[in-house]
């Protein structure tokens, strides 16, 4: 090895700090952070563009911890390079409310990108920065002035490797040729189970050499070989590089080092004080030296990066006003000005067409509406562009066109929406992305992570339930759209016609906290009429949507397309009132006396009807209501001999009421 022994002790900061924060919190992983220690500090310290004084600097590098449970190894960076991440945080890891939890969160931390934890998601949404960055730049770089031009730099191990997404997304990046992703594959060959060559015996440099990848090997441990890689990855433009690190789990510890003994427990105290002695570091537990923390600040280095960039984008400023005009205003995540009064006017168009079709349709007629207004949309779908209905006229491919507003994912439920968490990340745009409600599930725990995270990812899922018909039950949801409502910050949308599917758009791209779901028909609804103010309520989650005739004694709540299995129950009724409720998750949010005014708590005789799962729908309806659904799983047949076959009919509404009544 023949990396100098002042850098080796520069490196082993990030050691005694991980094993330090590890073993006062009781629990931990020090091992990676020990063993990655030495590539961290030339990527770091050498490579990576950033400013501890303005972590949100726009043309920053992007750094992703993909192999989430090493986070002290990333904490240590932050507070060693000058964020504002004190000595006393890290002495708070893995402790309640601390800035230092036991896998990096976004929004906790300076300088923390994206939530990682859940393995193979980190190097995801590597990608899609990565993919946002080189987009971004297509769509406002200009011949004479750079204005978006950073790199990804992405850290990953073997259960990154070994999890499924991590196929589909660096299959896409290859063919994407997103040649400013780095990612540094820490090969220690060990796992929480012990060596990994009996269950992952993967040829890693042919796997990637066949997505198009750049593929470099090094000594994890050698920093001129890793100082060598990086700038020979930075070199190639065309191509995604892995540089595969060989190094030594926990690496300094005697007795644990290159043992599955230190992925995920402390070393203990004894082995510590053996460790300290094996590194020749003499400094008590927390103490840095005053030289180290000199040779990693990074503050000054990167107040002259940014200030270089002001100076560019100032000339930018002032040779291309209005891209640069746009491009602030797409960073900030703000929408036009006059964005609101245009899609206020296209909802009252589309009341006035009073058109029965599909709400796949009607997404898309609102896609045709909206793409043109917002330059930041970047859509995509899983092979099923044509069944989703995400395409509009102005859509064009990314594989095609750099500056492209559309990406063809290909089948990869699951990468798709772990790469559009990269995206909203990133900043710029507002991705939606697309697949039947069934494949959900493939993308379930992705979908998870940008309501975790709070990024405004919208979710358009058609084929909604068992309307869609012969396809039969591997194909047709069932409780999909419970466990979409029972994701804090999500807001799932299920319109009942062309309205309410605009209206759920315009909610979806104004929300700002969290991510949305639009759950959509394959089949032709009927338009419903709506005076101004229902149409105005329908933003608020759910309305009355038929008045009772007569004394109020009961109450229909639907979504989607059984809405009209409501209103036909509703004309053959006296005393009913029809409340659609296309999102239920805002319709809790307003105020209680709006929520008494459409559910008058005095009326217990209620129905709810959906095609989905019935368990949702009890705390709306109490145990002494009713609800129309599926407790089963479907069948393979015309949606209407489905519909009949499992009583979710407008006779069944009536009997219903009539028997509450």
């Amino acid at each position: 090895m023949t990396t100098p022994l002042n850098e080796r002790r520069i490196a082993n900061a990030i050691r005694v700090l991980a094993m330090d924060a590890v073993q006062q919190a009781n629990s931990g992983h020090p091992g990676a952070p020990m063993g990655m220690a030495d590539i961290a500090d030339v990527v770091w310290r050498e490579f990576l563009a950033h400013n501890p004084s303005n972590p949100q600097w726009a043309n920053r590098d992007r750094f992703v911890l993909s192999n989430g449970h090493g986070s002290m190894l990333h904490y240590a960076l932050l507070h060693l390079t000058g964020y504002d991440l004190s000595i006393e945080d890290i002495k708070q890891f893995r402790q309640l409310h601390s800035r230092t939890p036991g896998h990096p969160e976004y929004g906790y931390a300076p300088g923390i990108e994206t939530t990682t934890g859940p393995l193979g998601q980190g190097i995801a949404n590597a990608v899609g920065f990565a993919l946002a960055e080189k987009t971004l730049a297509a769509q406002f770089n200009k011949d004479d002035i750079q204005v978006v031009d950073h790199f990804t730099y992405c850290f990953l191990g073997d259960g990154c490797l070994m999890e499924g997404i991590s196929h589909e997304v660096c299959s896409l990046a290859g063919t994407l040729q997103l040649g400013k992703l780095i990612a540094y594959y820490d090969d220690n060959g060990i796992s929480i189970d012990g060596e990994v060559e009996g269950w992952f015996s993967d040829d890693t440099e042919q796997r990637f050499k066949a997505y198009g990848w750049q593929v470099l090997r090094v000594d994890g441990h050698d920093a001129d070989a890793i100082r060598q890689a990086t700038v020979e990855a930075k070199a190639e433009t065309a191509k995604p590089t892995l540089i595969i690190c060989k190094t030594v789990i926990g690496l300094g510890s005697p007795n644990k080092q290159g043992k599955e003994d230190c992925h995920g427990a402390p070393l203990g105290n004894d082995e510590i004080a053996l460790t300290r002695e094996a590194l020749g570091w003499t400094e008590d537990a927390f103490v840095i030296p005053e030289d180290v923390y000199g040779a990693w600040d990074a503050k000054a280095k990167g107040s002259e990066a940014e200030s270089a960039w002001n100076d560019v984008f100032a000339q930018y400023q002032a040779k291309y006003p209005t891209e640069a005009k746009e491009l602030l205003r797409r960073i900030s995540g703000e929408l036009p000005a006059d964005f609101a009064e245009k899609a206020a006017q296209f909802i009252a168009d589309t009341n006035a067409k009073a058109e029965t079709i599909a709400t796949r349709k009607a997404s898309q007629n609102t896609l045709q509406a909206f793409g043109p207004l917002l330059s930041e949309l970047l859509g995509g779908s899983a092979d099923l562009a044509g069944s989703n209905l995400t395409l509009w006229k102005g859509a064009e491919g990314v594989q095609d066109n750099p500056a492209g507003n559309y990406v063809h994912y290909g089948v990869r439920e699951f990468g798709m929406t772990a790469i559009a968490n990269g995206v909203a990340l990133h900043g710029g745009f507002i991705p939606y992305v697309a697949t039947f409600l069934m494949f959900m599930e493939y993308a379930r725990n992705a979908v998870r992570m940008s309501a975790l995270m709070k990024q405004r990812v919208i979710h358009v899922y058609t084929h909604d339930s068992i309307g869609l018909g012969e396809d039969g039950p591997t194909h047709q949801p069932i409780e999909q759209i419970a466990s979409l409502r029972g994701t804090p910050n999500l807001h799932t949308w299920r319109p009942a016609d062309t309205v309410e599917t605009a209206v759920a758009w315009l909610s979806a791209l104004q929300y700002q906290n969290g991510p949305t779901a639009l759950i959509l028909s394959r089949q032709n609804l009927p338009f419903q009429t709506r005076d101004q103010a229902q149409i105005e309520d329908i933003a608020k989650g759910g309305y009355v949507l038929a008045k009772e005739k007569g004394e109020l004694k009961a109450i229909i709540i639907a979504t989607g397309s059984e809405v009209d299995l409501a209103m036909q129950a509703h004309a053959e009724l006296d005393g009913v009132r029809v409340v659609s409720m296309p999102c239920a998750e805002i319709f809790m949010q307003q105020d209680a006396a709006y929520r008494e005014a459409v559910l008058p708590a005095n009326i217990r005789a209620r129905v709810a009807v959906e095609a989905a799962h019935v368990d949702y729908w009890w705390k709306f309806v109490g145990l002494d209501g009713k609800v129309i659904g599926m407790t089963t799983y479907g069948e393979s047949a015309p949606a209407k001999d489905l519909f009949k076959h499992f009583g979710i009919t407008k006779e069944a509404v009536v009997e219903a009421v009539n028997s509450l009544i």
